[in-house]
Order: structure tokens, then C-alpha cells, then sequence
């Protein structure tokens, strides 16, 4: 009777760090600063390290490595809401990012509910994460500061709690509003409207604040109802533009707090009479994937998920190792600029709209 055969989980579990030693040719003790990821391993002895572990099937024990290094190398990351395509754009960079140096991830998401984002917090740190980046754009501080040690990592977004190992990613609003008015002014446009986020978020009145000083910076006045709070869901989106449209007299553009509010307009004007630029020009917030795709492609102000997820992964870990060379910044800029595409145009009624009206009327009867 034949030898039952090993399972490939008993074959893994048979390879130890000694094979992948003796295949790299190189001490156990560089094997395991390799696997650890201790930046002064030479690179070329790295790589055939790494080599090595692909070519025997090694797998580290991450648990054996957590109890020598006194690390998980788990890092957490908390999202506002999973159904905002902007945080799966994030989530995807900063993972890929955080593989990519030593770490898996651990991803939880709030809803905006204090009550969740206890619960988030506390199974993070059951799992021993070495550091957490609330990437939420608002949370409430006293959860942060009762559940954790005052010294444990974390990275929040323009603002956070008064704790020793805080980093901040500083998003620079108030240049990419700037340029989306600027632009919006350069058109023509004087009487723009602009659609918020909840502003209980430190993000959302940030965003407002910045639209009403580059405004005030050209001489151009806000009245109180081209100022409509929204939600930042596309449903709040539509509602908004609805009641900026039951006004006498429609703005002539509207910047949004965010690309899903920008995306709800756009949906929200199609059922009206009202045509996107012709009537009234729209700018969003954010870039998200999708806003090349709607119709018209949407203008709105960048903000990167890749710069957001790449300064977040650095500053957890400047938080995290002390060797890393990175450690006394404190605060990580993250720049924004507007991208303009079809959805903004020359303010109705004025004679560049009319002639390009009468160019497009032209042009569909050839």
C-alpha cells in the first residue's frame, strides 16, 4: 500500500529558515533581517533571500516574528464609508503600498457611527496592530485618546488628537479651490454656489471656508443661499442642486464639496431642463476614478489617493521604527489641483456661450 502523500500545507510547514539559509548561501541571521525587512540588509543579499524563500516555499511565521521583533507588522486603516468609491481607491493604494514594505493591513470602515468606530478601534488593537491611520477626514478624539496608549501611532488627516506619536497628513484645500474658482472666474462666472459636506467634519467646513476666501480674494460676494450643506452622498447631491435650482435665478456654476455631490448634480440637472456646462458648470472635489467617466466628464480638484496612501504608510511607519530616518516629521503636505475636463464652460447668455452655441448648431447641421 502506497505512502499516503504530504499535503502542501505539510510540505510548507517542513521547509524552515535553515532551507532558505543553505538555498541563499547566507547566515540565518540575514535570512531572518531579511524576512523582517531591516533596512540596513544589503539589497543584493535581499533579493536572494527573497529568491530563495519563492523558490523552497518558505513562510514566515508571522506570529514567531511578532514575539522576536515585538511587532505584528499589521497595520490598521479606518475609512469613513466603503460605498464612497474615493476610500476603495485609497484602500487599494494603501494596501498595495503597505504589502509592498513588510506589513498587511487590517480595514475597517465607520459610517460616520461613534459606536462602530469604538468597536473598529478595539479589534485593531486585540490584533496587535503596530500603528492605525484614521484616514476618515472627521472622528471623535475622545474615543482615540480612551482607548489607546498614549504613545501608539497614528496618522489623521488635517487634524487629530493631542497625543506624542501623531503625524498628520495636511491637505492643502484651499489651493485646489482656489484654482477651481480662479478658473470658474476666468470664464465669466460671478455668481457660483457652492455645496458642502456635513459641517460637523473638520474636512467639509475646511472645503467651504476655502471656496469663501477665494471668492472674497476676487471681490466676489456669496450670498447665504448659494451656500447649500450637503451630505457628500450622491442623494445629497440631488437634493442640493434642487434647491439651488428653485431659486429666481440659477447660479451660473457650483463647486462641490466632493465628486459623489458633483455626480449627484450632474444627475439631478438631467431631470430638469437645465444642460451641463450651458446652463451652469460644475466642479467636484476629490478625482475620483469615475468622474472621467460620467457625462459630461466632470472638472473637479484632485486630491490623490495615491499621495493620501503613500504619506500614511510613511508616517505609520516613522511612528513605528525607530529607525526610520523619517521619524521627527509631523506633518505630511498633500497638495491638490484642479483638473478640468467637460463640465465647466462660459456663464450663460454671455456672447463667448452664445458663439459657441451658435458654433455647435452650426457644426450638428453639416
Amino acid at each position: 500500500m502506497a505512502a499516503p502523500r504530504k499535503s502542501s500545507s505539510n510540505r510548507r510547514a517542513t521547509v524552515s529558515i535553515r532551507d532558505v539559509a543553505r538555498r541563499a548561501r547566507v547566515s540565518i541571521a540575514t535570512v531572518s533581517r531579511a524576512v523582517n525587512r531591516v533596512p540596513t540588509v544589503d539589497p543584493d543579499l535581499a533579493k536572494r533571500v527573497w529568491k530563495a524563500v519563492a523558490e523552497v516555499g518558505y513562510v514566515p511565521n508571522t506570529q514567531a516574528r511578532a514575539l522576536v521583533s515585538g511587532r505584528s507588522h499589521i497595520l490598521g486603516l479606518i475609512v469613513s464609508e466603503i460605498t464612497n468609491p474615493f476610500f476603495p481607491e485609497l484602500v487599494q493604494e494603501f494596501e498595495n503600498l503597505a504589502v509592498a514594505q513588510g506589513y498587511e493591513v487590517m480595514i475597517g470602515s465607520t459610517n460616520y457611527d461613534a459606536e462602530r468606530t469604538e468597536q473598529l478601534i478595539r479589534r485593531m488593537l486585540q490584533r496587535s496592530v503596530d500603528g492605525v491611520a484614521v484616514m476618515t477626514f472627521g472622528i471623535e478624539e475622545d474615543i482615540i485618546k480612551r482607548l489607546v496608549e498614549p504613545d501608539f501611532p497614528l496618522v489623521f488627516v488635517d487634524a487629530g488628537p493631542d497625543l506624542p506619536n501623531i503625524r498628520l497628513l495636511k491637505v492643502n484645500y484651499d489651493e485646489g479651490i482656489r484654482e477651481a474658482v480662479q478658473h470658474l472666474a476666468a470664464l465669466g462666472h460671478r455668481e457660483i454656489a457652492f455645496i458642502s459636506g456635513p459641517l460637523r467634519l473638520r474636512s467639509a467646513a475646511a472645503r467651504r471656508d476655502a471656496f469663501r476666501k477665494s471668492m472674497a480674494d476676487l471681490g466676489l460676494a456669496v450670498p447665504a443661499r448659494h451656500l447649500v450643506e450637503g451630505d457628500h452622498t450622491l442623494e445629497g447631491g440631488m437634493a442640493a442642486i434642487e434647491k439651488l435650482a428653485a431659486l429666481p435665478e440659477l447660479p451660473t456654476a457650483v463647486v462641490c464639496s466632493n465628486d459623489m455631490t458633483a455626480i449627484g448634480v450632474l444627475h439631478g440637472l438631467f431631470r430638469t431642463t437645465y444642460k451641463v456646462p450651458e446652463d451652469i458648470s460644475v466642479v467636484g472635489f476629490d478625482d475620483i476614478h469615475l468622474a472621467q467617466f460620467v457625462l459630461p466628464p466632470l472638472t473637479t480638484v484632485q486630491m490623490s489617493c495615491n499621495s493620501l496612501a503613500a504619506a500614511a504608510v510613511q508616517a505609520l511607519r516613522a511612528g513605528i521604527e525607530p529607525e526610520n530616518a523619517r521619524a521627527p516629521q509631523s506633518e505630511w503636505p498633500i497638495a491638490t489641483h484642479l483638473v478640468v475636463r467637460r463640465s465647466t464652460t462660459f456663464p450663460r447668455g454671455t456672447l463667448p456661450a452664445l458663439k459657441r452655441k451658435a458654433a455647435s448648431a452650426k457644426a450638428g447641421k453639416k
